[in-house]
C-alpha cells in the first residue's frame, strides 16, 4: 500500500502573534523543538506498519513556497509543492492535491495533515494510521477524532455511531459546531463525541468522487486549474485565472457532513478513529502553553528570560532579556519590533491586535522584522526619515533579481565573503570590507559566488524606501516585480 502524505499549510495563525505573521506564519516556526511545525508534521510518519510512504505533497500559497521547499530540503524530505494562487479553503486545497497524486497513473492512499498541529506520542498516532489506511483502501473515508480530555467549546466534534473507545473505529453520526460549555460537558459525558482534528485519509479516487458528487462545481474548477497548470520542478502550478472562480468551502461542510448524513448513496462510507496522542492545534498562545514542557510552578520559559515568584507563565525572548516578576497566568512574547502581554483565559483575542494592525496598515501584523526571500534574508536593522539600513545575508551560490529602483540608492559593505556585483554592463567583485554604491535609477544585481554565506550591510537613501520600488528584469526564481 503506498500513502501519499499531503500537507495543508495555508493557515496563518493570527492568534500567536506576534511571532506567527501572515508572511511567516506559525506552521514554518520551531515552537515545540528544533523542526518547525511542518517538519514535524512530515516526519512523524516516516514509519507506518504495512505501507509504503511517498515523498511528501504540501499545498501551500504560492508566497511560501521557497521557505517551505527549504524546510523540507533541511530534513531531506523534498516533494512535490502543489501552488494555490488564492486560498480557497481546505476542499479544494485537497482536489488539488488528490489530483496531483493522481497525475502518473497511481491512486494513493492519500493522509491528510494540516502543518501546523502538534502531536507528542508519535508511535499512537502512527498505529493508528496504519488501521485508517486499511480502512481508507477498501473506499472509506476515513478521520482522526480526539479523543476528549475536557469539555473543550474551541474546537467542533464528531458524533461517532456506537462506542468511541481508544482503538475503536466507528461510523461517523455527525458533525457538530464548536459548542457552548453545557452543551460541551453532556458531549463528553455520552462518550461518543470526539475532537474534530482536521486529519483525513482516504484514496485520492475516493475523494475526487466524493467532491465531484458533492461539490461539482469545486470540482470543475480545480480539474480546469490543474489542466491548465504547469510544472517548475518541485513546483506544481495551477492555472490562476481558473482557480480564481473556484469557491471555498472546507472537507468538512464541502463532502463529510454529507457523507455523515447521507446525503447520496453514492457515497463512500464515513468512519471516525478515535486518537489519543497528545495531539493539539496549538490555535493560539494558551494552547501552545499546555503541550511545552514546565517547570514546577507551571511556567515555561524560552529564551533570554528571567523568572521570580511566577506561576502558570509562558514568557518568550526573541532578542532580549525578558524579566518577569510576581506573576500568574501570562502570556509575554518579545520580539525585535513588537511585545505581547495578554493574560492565558484571552490568548483567543490576540487576533483583534492583528485586525487592527492591518485596519492602521502597519507591517508588523504581516512580517517579521526579519524577512527570509528565496535567496537568503534581510533583517531591517535600523530606519528613519530618508534611509533605512538592513543586514542582509545571501546563501552561497544564489542570486538576487537584476533590478532598479525609482526612488532609492543603495550603499553596500561587505561583512563576511564575497560579492559579485553587476552595476548596469559593468560586472566586479566586492571583498570584505569593501563597499560599492548602486545610484538611483541603475540596473543592478547582487550575487554570492562563494561557498559560505555573504553577509553585507545595505544603507538605503531616498524619498521613498518600500519594498515594491523593485523592479525587476531577470528573476531565477521566477518572481514578477
Amino acid at each position: 500500500m503506498l500513502i501519499q502524505p499531503v500537507v495543508l499549510s495555508g493557515g496563518s495563525g493570527t492568534r500567536l502573534w506576534p511571532l506567527s505573521r501572515e508572511k511567516y506564519p506559525k506552521q514554518l516556526l520551531p515552537l515545540i523543538c528544533e523542526d518547525s511545525l511542518l517538519q514535524a508534521t512530515v516526519r512523524r510518519v516516516e514509519n507506518i506498519a504495512g505501507a509504503q510512504i511517498a515523498a511528501p505533497m504540501v499545498v501551500c500559497n504560492e508566497e511560501y513556497r521557497f521557505v517551505i521547499a527549504e524546510q523540507l530540503r533541511l530534513i531531506g524530505k523534498e516533494g512535490p509543492i502543489v501552488l494555490e494562487p488564492f486560498g480557497r479553503n481546505t476542499a479544494p486545497a485537497l482536489t488539488l492535491a488528490a489530483l496531483a497524486a493522481m497525475r502518473d497513473g497511481g491512486d494513493p492512499v492519500l493522509l491528510v495533515m494540516p502543518a501546523d498541529h502538534v502531536i507528542i506520542d508519535v508511535p499512537a498516532f502512527q498505529a493508528v494510521v496504519a488501521e485508517g489506511a486499511a480502512l481508507a483502501e477498501g473506499g472509506a473515508v476515513v478521520t482522526f477524532g480526539i479523543t476528549p480530555e475536557s469539555p473543550e467549546t474551541g474546537y467542533g466534534y464528531i458524533q461517532a455511531d456506537g462506542p468511541a473507545g481508544e482503538g475503536h473505529a466507528a461510523t461517523i453520526a455527525r458533525f457538530v459546531e464548536k459548542p457552548d460549555l453545557a452543551t460541551a460537558q453532556r458531549y463528553l459525558d455520552a462518550g461518543n463525541y470526539l475532537w474534530n482534528s482536521g486529519l483525513f485519509m482516504m484514496k485520492a479516487s475516493v475523494w475526487l468522487a466524493a467532491i465531484e458528487a458533492c461539490r461539482p462545481d469545486i470540482h470543475a474548477a480545480c480539474r480546469t486549474a490543474w489542466e491548465r497548470g504547469t510544472a517548475d520542478g518541485d513546483f506544481l502550478r495551477v492555472d490562476k485565472e481558473a482557480f480564481k472562480d473556484c469557491p471555498s468551502d472546507s472537507i468538512d461542510y464541502a463532502v463529510m457532513e454529507r457523507i455523515a448524513s447521507r446525503e447520496k448513496e453514492s457515497l463512500p462510507q464515513g468512519v471516525v478513529i478515535p486518537l489519543a496522542a497528545g495531539w493539539s492545534d496549538v490555535g493560539a498562545w494558551d494552547a501552545l502553553w499546555k503541550v511545552l514542557e514546565k517547570d514546577e510552578a507551571g511556567n515555561v520559559a524560552q529564551g533570554d528570560t528571567l523568572l521570580h515568584d511566577c506561576h502558570n507563565t509562558l514568557a518568550f525572548s526573541g532578542s532580549r532579556l525578558v524579566a518577569c516578576v510576581g506573576v500568574e497566568d501570562l502570556i509575554v512574547v518579545e520580539t525585535p519590533d513588537a511585545v505581547l502581554i495578554a493574560h492565558k483565559d484571552k490568548t483567543q483575542d490576540v487576533k483583534q491586535i492583528v485586525d487592527s494592525l492591518k485596519r492602521d496598515g502597519r507591517s508588523e501584523g504581516q512580517l517579521h522584522r526579519k524577512v527570509f526571500r528565496p535567496w537568503g534574508s534581510y533583517d531591517g536593522v535600523d530606519s528613519g526619515e530618508r534611509f533605512l539600513v538592513k543586514r542582509i545575508v545571501v546563501k552561497p551560490g544564489a542570486s538576487l533579481s537584476l533590478q532598479m529602483h525609482h526612488h532609492r540608492a543603495e550603499h553596500w559593505i561587505v561583512v563576511r565573503g564575497t560579492a559579485k556585483v553587476t552595476r548596469e554592463d559593468a560586472s566586479y567583485l566586492v571583498s570584505e570590507n569593501e563597499s560599492t554604491f548602486i545610484p538611483l535609477g541603475k540596473k543592478h544585481r547582487l550575487e554570492n559566488p562563494g561557498r559560505i554565506p555573504l553577509e553585507m550591510i545595505e544603507v538605503q537613501s531616498g524619498t521613498y524606501l518600500g519594498e515594491d520600488d523593485i523592479v525587476r528584469f531577470e528573476d531565477i526564481y521566477g518572481r514578477s516585480a
